[in-house]
């Protein structure tokens, strides 16, 4: 008879696991990348640049797992577009960075007001597995809206703290790939970096974690591209998955965690 899911051997090294949210947790990076997609292309198309944005290689390349502005900046910098940073209060628009961080931000809420957002069922039956095994763990995003989504999810419970980007922002931590958000979620939990995991699918936030001299990275690759897993091991991380559900295995397995190559 099988016996229930215990962690894998890369895991069992660790006092302490700390999670991204978008992507990880809660099925939301698609939400996002289409959100930046309806921003940028407003702002491109207003300047005459193209081609459009790409919500697959362009949100992977330099937007996931960054704060609004900065990810805004990092795109259109590409683009040679070097708008001004603009006033806090700036409506959505496209002649300032903060216009179209809100008018991105305006997006994302319409969508989460009309439809929600789900959860990745891997990384929740992970996460009670950790929490039976009282291994402490925490979230972190640059988002602003991470604990009210882990809220309607339901996960909430599960999670010993959550450092999001209204946290951040309180706390001046810079962003990703600086560590400070992983940082301080480990510091919560009382653990060192060192004896602590990491489990992000941004490449921003693997070389967070490997920057904060985290214990573990794990590359979580939900789009499987030819070449996504590679770009994860070359960022920092230790291990890659297409989820973190393949970190349980059956209680009777001697095996560990499924390496994805790359």
């Amino acid at each position: 008879m099988t016996g229930a899911p215990v962690m894998a051997a890369c895991l069992r090294s660790v006092r302490a696991v700390v999670f991204d949210i978008d992507g990880v947790i809660i099925d939301s990076a698609g939400v996002h990348a289409a959100a930046w997609k309806g921003a940028f292309d407003a702002c491109l198309s207003a300047a005459g640049v193209r081609p459009p944005f790409d919500a697959v290689d362009d949100y992977r390349r330099y937007v996931d797992g960054k704060s609004r502005e900065d990810g805004a900046v990092a795109f259109l910098s590409a683009r040679g577009l070097d708008l001004p940073l603009g006033e806090p209060g700036d409506g959505p628009g496209t002649a300032t960075v903060r216009a179209v961080a809100a008018r991105k931000e305006q997006l994302f809420t319409q969508h989460l007001r009309e439809h929600g957002v789900g959860v990745w069922p891997g990384t929740v039956r992970l996460l009670r597995a950790l929490t039976t095994e009282r291994v402490p763990c925490a979230a972190v995003s640059a988002s602003r809206h991470a604990t009210e989504l882990l809220t309607a999810a339901g996960v909430l419970g599960l999670l010993r703290t959550v450092v999001d980007g209204n946290e951040a922002r309180r706390l001046r931590l810079p962003g990703k790939p600086d560590p400070a958000l992983f940082l301080e979620a480990a510091r919560r939990l009382g653990v060192p970096a060192g004896d602590t995991a990491v489990l992000e699918d941004a490449l921003a936030g693997v070389e967070a974690g490997r920057r904060g001299g985290f214990g573990l990275v794990i590359g979580v690759d939900r789009t499987a591209g030819p070449t996504s897993a590679a770009e994860l091991r070359e960022h920092g991380a230790d291990v890659v998955v297409a989820d973190p559900g393949e970190l349980l295995i059956k209680g009777e397995s001697r095996g560990g965690v499924n390496r994805r190559s790359g």
